[in-house]
């Protein structure tokens, strides 16, 4: 018999207890609503040391108890803040213990992109005043990276893209690291790939990237969540290796594109910002090969060609050495002419210093006059000296009894001395056994 059917007659109604009507109640509500969506904003959060999370969804009009028990918890698309406008999916059940009803929720998503763009900005702001996105953080990219660790879904488009793109630029070896890129286990475990590649020890058994690419297709806001979350965010800036981030299509942007050191536009931007076009190289190189042979050809030209036109404006060899020769042979005539007039010339100085009587005596007078003026300037330099050294002793004498003790005797001062020695104070003549007056004209003793 259903409880909320009335067959007894008018005015005769059945009686019910408080736990038959909840418990019917229960059974309608849990059954009617046993998989619900619902939209509203959240507010007052609560989270017990139990685990369990109680909160309330409303909207301007009404308000819906829920709750999140411990074991779902830590499995939510979207972690709860209030005001947070969100879709909460689970089911409607009662609490008898209050008399009231309320939500079992199973997940909770961002409610549309309005709710997510809100929460964006939020986290953007966040992390732009920690820096995570100063431009001066950012690493250059290496011209020719020999390994290149790609981040991404090891099935797809992507993957395919990316190798194939850069096969045709220029072939480099690739390390996959597979990570799920959508869904609620996708940002830790892209955080995790970009953490365990700088983890790799360069030169070592498995070759460190010497450039990271983390790579998802486009899709929808709630697809490339996971790129905005705050894990793979502070991994990408963390990361020592330099980053490229091509998540979505150009139009997508996500946060990683800010933290990362380069942002392509698609995955496949991603492998041609990688590597330059191997093809483009070589015919460069060769340009250059061409142009530097062109170059030291001219140059060799040009050098010939300058002396060349040098070596014509020179004089002939046998002319420069002519006047020369012709020089030589003029003064080897006249040199055994000038060695018969020097050996002549030194010979007849020679008999002109013959020592002769006459001689002598005139050399001896002249040293002797010289001797007697040089004595005669010694006798008058040695008595300037001898003054001067007189009057000296006798400044230095005048300045001694000037400052001397025996001129102030004189001035009517006396030298008291006790036992001995000169008295300064009173206590030094009380305890003396003999005291001693010196004045000008003599000493005194007194007992």
């Amino acid at each position: 018999m259903d409880l909320f059917e009335d067959d007894t007659p008018q005015g005769n109604a059945p009686e019910f207890s408080v736990s038959e009507l909840s418990g019917a109640v229960k059974r309608m509500v849990e059954g009617e609503f046993s998989h619900v969506r619902v939209r509203g904003e959240l507010g007052r959060i609560s989270r017990p040391a139990s685990g369990h999370i109680y909160l309330d969804l409303k909207d301007d009009k009404s308000v819906l108890a829920a709750v999140v028990w411990k074991g779902q918890a830590s499995r939510l698309s979207a972690r709860p803040e209030e005001g947070l406008e969100v879709i909460a999916t689970g089911r409607l059940t009662t609490f008898p213990g209050q008399s009231k009803y309320q939500m079992i929720i199973e997940d909770i998503a961002p409610a549309g992109a309005g709710a997510l763009m809100a929460r964006l900005e939020k986290l953007k702001a966040q992390l732009g005043e920690e820096g995570l996105f100063d431009p001066a953080r950012k690493k250059p990219i290496p011209f020719l990276p020999e390994v290149i660790g790609v981040v991404t879904s090891p099935s797809g488009a992507v993957i395919r893209d990316i190798l194939h793109r850069l096969r045709d630029r220029f072939p480099r070896k690739v390390i996959v690291w597979p990570v799920a890129v959508q869904g609620q286990a996708a940002a830790g475990e892209v955080a995790r790939a970009i953490a365990g590649f700088n983890t790799w020890t360069p030169g070592g058994a498995m070759p460190r990237p010497d450039l990271l690419i983390v790579a998802r297709g486009g899709g929808s806001v709630e697809d490339l969540w996971a790129f905005n979350e705050e894990v793979v965010v502070r991994a990408a800036a963390a990361s020592q290796i330099p980053l490229i981030s091509a998540v979505g299509h150009e139009t997508d942007t996500t946060l990683i594109d800010y933290a990362a050191d380069r942002r392509a536009p698609t995955p496949t931007a991603a492998a041609e910002m990688a590597v330059p076009v191997r093809m483009d190289l070589l015919s460069q190189l060769q340009s250059l090969e061409a142009r530097q042979a062109r170059a030291i050809t001219l140059a060799m030209t040009r050098r010939g060609q300058r002396l060349t036109d040098l070596s014509r404006a020179l004089p002939r060899p046998d002319a420069i050495v002519a006047a020369q020769a012709q020089r030589l042979d003029f003064v080897s005539q006249r040199l055994d002419a000038a060695l018969q007039n020097g050996v002549e010339a030194r010979a007849a100085k020679l008999r002109g210093m013959a020592l002769t009587p006459s001689v002598l005596r005139a050399r001896i007078n002249s040293d002797s006059r010289t001797i007697a003026t040089l004595d005669t300037r010694a006798t008058a330099a040695a008595a300037r000296l001898l003054a001067q050294k007189q009057q000296a002793v006798e400044n230095l004498d005048r300045l001694r009894e000037t400052l001397g003790y025996e001129a102030t005797l004189k001035r009517g001062f006396a030298v008291v001395r006790a036992d001995g020695h000169v008295a300064t104070s009173t206590k030094a003549l009380e305890a003396a056994k003999t005291v001693e007056v010196e004045l000008a004209d003599g000493r005194v003793t007194l007992r």
